[in-house]
């Protein structure tokens, strides 16, 4: 059975979803607030993620938008009842669906056995693959390979690289770089981004004796893409 990962800080309600959740045969997982949720859906790889979106730490949206980075795992987001903008906000950031307080567990059971059956259904066929000369990005298995050989990268070095291969030949500046990789709310010296890209070029630049990062004065980096 599906593996569903349950965010949410009132406790009541958390026990509530758990237990039905758990009697329907699902394996669930808890978090009560947005750091551990981002924890737990990185050690547990759910299958489904119900998503409350007023959390401690950082709340859903938030969380969505981090996930969105990396996964596009099922996620129906818990709302109050009438906030039509959480519900809005939450579907553009890339919720699958939504559900407001109070709630019938047969509506929720309904949602997510609809988002799970859509998830299943819309799977890729082929892996997600990207591609500059010898270096080599695995988007659904996150992995990295260097002329075949697979590299160690961290989970910001794996966001950065996708960045630039996602926009090969074209400058990306630190600032965008920021917002992209560590989130537009997320506030880190601009010098960091340049220990990163160092980190990247001693495993991509250094063993291939090529230069794939070029630093562009004044702006910021650019990924090139040429024989």
């Amino acid at each position: 059975m599906e593996k569903i990962l349950i965010v949410e800080d009132d406790e009541t309600v958390l026990n509530f979803e758990n237990l039905e959740l758990s009697h329907e045969g699902y394996t669930t997982v808890t978090a009560v607030d947005g750091r551990q949720a981002l924890e737990k859906f990185e050690a547990e790889k759910p299958d489904l993620i119900l998503l409350d979106i007023m959390l401690p730490e950082l709340n859903g949206i938030e969380v969505l938008r981090r996930i969105r980075k990396v996964s596009q795992v099922p996620v129906i987001l818990v709302t109050a009842k009438g906030e039509t903008y959480d519900k809005v906000n939450g579907l553009n950031t890339g919720a699958d669906d939504y559900i407001s307080k109070p709630f019938a567990i047969e509506e929720l059971l309904a949602r997510i056995s609809a988002v799970l059956r859509r998830s299943k259904s819309a799977a890729p066929v082929q892996t997600q693959i990207l591609q500059n000369r010898d270096v080599e990005l695995n988007l659904q298995s996150m992995t990295a390979s260097v002329q075949g050989n697979s590299i160690s990268l961290s989970k910001l070095e794996f966001l950065l690289l996708k960045l630039f291969m996602e926009n090969q030949n074209v400058v990306q500046s630190r600032s965008q770089i920021i917002d992209a990789v560590w989130g537009k709310d997320y506030f880190i010296e601009e010098n960091t981004v340049d220990v990163y890209v160092n980190y990247l070029r001693s495993k991509i630049d250094q063993p291939t004796k090529t230069e794939y990062i070029k630093t562009v004065r004044g702006v910021g980096y650019m990924m090139v893409n040429q024989a």
